[in-house]
C-alpha cells in the first residue's frame, strides 16, 4: 500500500478513485502516565510516555485507514491528513484521525 500526503504518486498514474477513507483511534491516557507527565511538566523536558502513546495512536490510525482502502480495492491512499483532538470531560482521551483518498494506481 502506497500512502502519501501528496495528491498523486510520482511516476504512477491514478486510474481509479475509490473514495475517502478514514482511520480513527481513541486512546485513553492512564493515571500512571498522567503522574509521569505532571513531573515532566513541572521540571521541564519531554514526556516520553505521552510521546509513545501519540506515536502508537498515529501508526494505528494510518494502518486502519490503509486497511479500509485495501478492503475497497485500492492500492494507494493519496492526500493523507492526520488530525489530533483531545476528548472527555477532563481531556483524558486522545483521538487521532487519518484520512485520505483511496485510489488505484498503475
Amino acid at each position: 500500500m502506497i500512502t502519501t500526503t501528496t495528491p498523486s504518486v510520482e511516476g504512477k498514474r491514478i486510474i481509479e478513485y475509490k473514495g475517502i477513507v478514514f482511520g480513527e483511534v481513541i486512546s485513553g491516557v492512564n493515571f500512571v502516565k498522567d503522574i509521569a507527565a505532571s513531573f515532566t511538566n513541572f521540571f521541564g523536558g519531554r514526556s516520553e510516555s505521552y510521546e509513545k502513546e501519540l506515536i502508537q495512536a498515529r501508526e494505528d490510525a494510518i494502518k486502519e485507514m490503509e486497511s479500509r482502502a485495501e478492503s475497497i480495492g485500492a492500492n494507494a491512499v493519496v492526500g493523507v491528513d492526520i488530525d489530533y483532538e483531545v476528548l472527555g470531560a477532563d481531556n483524558g482521551m486522545l483521538m487521532v484521525t487519518a484520512s485520505g483518498t483511496a485510489v488505484v494506481v498503475e
